[in-house]
């Protein structure tokens, strides 16, 4: 099949670019703000044709959840014009649609791992246009898979591994809010667990909606000291409340993922949130 990739530059792009140079069952096309514009149907409907794509992976997204709240109209055009688009597209060629979305369409309200098909009810505006991306994703009839996932992280880019080890190496002590909690996710994971379900499906018929992060749950808090302790940093991790650490746009304070039907439909394993933790920091150290 030939597989398009949005986003290429991205966490989650490179863990895919990654993988793509030892999967040759697949043309691969990578693509970027740069290359491709993904808020242009011309352009996207070019795409498609030149290169006969069969699956569109789209990694692409506004991420930044409090500039989010100053600019709506932005992260609108990417995360619901885009996928919008992009469906439309594949809905054409008869393709299919891996889109990725996130734990913040849920209110974080909840005291169980949020099923699949739970109600969302995002409580921001990143929140929001996640989810209005989903339901125009589902709305235009293309085959379609939606991966839900959070606090991604991997050895590029910024996240919050990167930043905490960088911490550790300039600052005594820091303070990570102790009453948020959910689940880590390794980008390197997720790229796989994305080829994965694209290797399952195939060209079948699907419209499915899944979740996926590493195993197990915890706080920022947990997640700060377990960097610091893996990566050998001597800095002191002080537990605070949200309330003490204030940000423009709202974060769930529990947004751990059911992991049940991705588990079931795939046989796949998924590593413990530790132990990809303590693989990416032996990266990150390599290649310093």
């Amino acid at each position: 099949m030939n597989l398009l990739v949005t986003g290429c530059y991205g966490q989650l792009g490179r863990e895919l670019q990654r993988l793509a140079s030892n999967n040759f069952e697949h043309q691969w096309f990578f693509t970027d703000v740069d290359s491709l514009d993904i808020t242009d149907p011309d352009a996207v409907e070019r795409c498609f044709s030149e290169h006969r794509i069969g699956v569109c992976i789209n990694c692409a997204a506004y991420t930044a959840v409090d500039k989010a709240e100053d600019e709506p109209d932005i992260a609108a055009r990417v995360n619901t014009l885009a996928p919008q688009i992009l469906a439309e597209a594949c809905l054409r060629h008869d393709a299919l649609l891996v889109h990725l979305s996130t734990d913040y369409v849920f209110d974080g309200n909840g005291l169980s791992p949020y099923q699949v098909d739970d109600p969302v009810n995002p409580q921001s505006v990143y929140g929001s246009t996640k989810a209005e991306g989903e339901s125009l994703i589902r709305e235009s009839g293309c085959k379609h898979v939606i991966v839900r996932t959070a606090w991604l992280y991997s050895s590029t880019g910024k996240n919050f591994v990167k930043t905490m080890l960088n911490l550790g190496d300039t600052r005594p002590e820091i303070n990570v809010v102790n009453d948020q909690r959910g689940c880590p996710t390794w980008a390197h994971d997720l790229a796989q667990a994305i080829v994965t379900l694209i290797d399952h499906y195939g060209t079948e018929p699907v419209y499915e909606t899944f979740h996926f992060t590493n195993e197990g749950n915890i706080t920022w808090y947990d997640f700060a000291c377990a960097i610091m302790e893996i990566g050998g940093k001597h800095c002191k991790v002080n537990p605070i409340t949200t309330d003490q650490f204030p940000s423009k746009a709202h974060r769930p304070a529990y947004s751990v993922l059911d992991l049940n039907k991705i588990k079931t439909y795939t046989g796949m394993e998924i590593p413990f949130w530790r132990d990809s933790l303590v693989k990416c920091i032996e990266e990150i150290i390599k290649n310093i």
